[in-house]
């Protein structure tokens, strides 16, 4: 019995919206492995006819044949047609036609970039085949999936054979923080933010990982048994979803994410630690990370204007990413032999360092929290992200966590802070000195905010020094 599914509220809606359509849809739904895209289509197409195409990882043995055989395989077990072999894409699109030309028929061909990978005339004849057979049938919707985001990029979406075509783009991102919490079931009232917080330093808001989460067991087991136990999903899923994504090119990707393991970097700075040119291919590999879901890239922004800067910082923004490079690698020899020995994650070396990294992940992959936290609409905001300011003769260096400017002269320079023990009245000391060094005009407001993932000192909360104190665990609690 496969696990129900959850979240992609917003997601799903916009979708419904396609059945109102008196015309075919082409749909391009694009994001990081795991993140649920193709299990997306299949929860919206339950109740239409259904069929669903892969692509076979891409490997030394994969030739085109091979997807072509592979793909005949896959028509003939969901259409009832016979298994044929041919040697052209457009032989097996006008097989499929005949079986999607009346009717609600929702069809998906995942891993996109994998079908086309040994054939440089597929994506033109599944676009002739688009013109001349699918489109006919006014109630198809046809979807293009894909992990490799870079791929569909260039070659479906800034392609002029789809201009005009592609009915809607979609990219998944990590689940919301509500909808995260649905994963605990009906054991949710009974574990704690601070429990969930945990695992969720670990998967982000994966899907697929937290499918895997058992609500029965504590945090650190669920751990032990995802990241430290040799048949552990976690233990190989780096080296998999890498050389899926990025094939040979993998190990250049895996550098560059290595140096971001403890914090944010300029571009430039990157390329010396890596004693790599910083060219245009170099670029393109930071900008391939970020299209896949692994890296972020935040500007900071001219306050005087709002409009954002040539500054911009690198950030590892996927968690398991992170305690893959940190933890998992490290040990794998052990953890192979079974030979690993793990109590909880508190007693990994420098895992609360760490924690304040994942910590403030979440915290900005969930930003709409903290902007209805200080009742801010989207209207009122010019820009919000992390900023930093880098060091100059007149000014001194200063990194905000989560900085939002509004249209009325207002800064709310937020602290992201998570710590075991409550965060004590040194915080107020370290925001006020980031406060003192931003260069901001004048007439400009600016309120801190702390936000947290545990308890602070009642020190912080009777100074009256943070305009608003958020608990970040508050939107993990039960909800009845």
């Amino acid at each position: 019995m496969s696990f129900p599914f959850i979240g992609r509220k917003k997601e799903l809606a916009i979708l419904e919206k396609l059945l109102k359509k008196s015309i075919a849809s082409l749909v391009v739904i694009k994001g990081r492995r795991r993140i649920g895209k193709s299990r997306l289509v299949e929860e919206f197409a339950k109740k239409h006819t259904f069929y669903r195409f892969s692509g076979l990882p891409p490997n030394e043995l994969t030739t085109k044949q091979s997807q072509l055989d592979d793909f005949a395989l896959q028509l003939s077990k969901q259409t009832g047609l016979p298994e044929i072999t041919v040697n052209d894409w457009s032989k097996l699109f006008n097989l499929l036609s005949d079986k999607i030309t009346t009717g609600r028929v929702t069809v998906l061909f995942d891993e996109i970039s994998w079908l086309g990978s040994h054939d440089p005339d597929f994506l033109g004849k599944l676009k002739n085949a688009w013109d001349i057979y699918f489109k006919k049938n006014p109630k198809l919707i046809l979807f293009l999936c894909g992990s490799v985001s870079s791929w569909i990029d260039k070659n479906i979406l800034s392609s002029t054979g789809f201009v005009g075509r592609i009915s809607l783009r979609l990219t998944l991102e990590e689940l919301p923080l509500e909808e995260c919490n649905e994963f605990w079931l009906r054991k949710n009232r009974y574990i704690s933010s601070y429990e969930k917080l945990k695992v969720l330093s670990v998967t982000g808001g994966v899907p697929r990982y937290l499918e895997e989460i058992d609500p029965t067991i504590s945090a650190d087991e669920n751990i032990k048994d995802l990241c430290f136990t040799k048949t552990g999903l976690l233990v190989h899923e780096f080296n998999d979803i890498f050389t899926d994504i990025f094939a040979k090119r993998s190990t250049h990707y895996k550098k560059i994410l290595e140096q971001l393991n403890d914090g944010p970097k300029e571009a430039k700075e990157l390329s010396e630690l890596l004693k790599v040119s910083y060219t245009g291919t170099f670029i393109e590999y930071l900008e391939d990370l970020v299209k896949s879901g692994f890296i972020s890239r935040d500007y900071t922004w001219h306050f005087s204007t709002g409009k954002a800067s040539k500054l911009s910082h690198f950030r590892l923004s996927d968690n398991y990413i992170r305690f893959y490079l940190k933890y998992i690698e490290p040990s794998l020899a052990k953890i192979e032999q079974d030979d690993f020995t793990f109590k909880s994650l508190s007693s990994l070396p420098g895992w609360n360092s760490i924690m304040g990294y994942q910590f403030e992940n979440l915290v900005l992959k969930n930003k709409r929290i903290i902007r209805d936290s200080l009742n801010l609409s989207s209207d009122v905001i010019i820009s919000d992200n992390p900023y930093f300011q880098r060091t100059t003769k007149k000014n001194a260096g200063c990194q905000i966590d989560y900085l939002i400017q509004t249209k009325f002269g207002g800064l709310y320079a937020c602290e992201i802070k998570f710590s075991l023990n409550p965060i004590n009245g040194q915080v107020i000391k370290e925001v006020q000195q980031k406060i003192d060094r931003l260069a901001r005009p004048k007439g400009f407001s600016i309120w801190p905010v702390l936000i947290h993932g545990n308890t602070v000192q009642e020190e912080v909360v009777s100074s009256g020094f943070f305009a608003k104190i958020i608990d970040f665990s508050e939107f993990l609690s039960t909800q009845e």
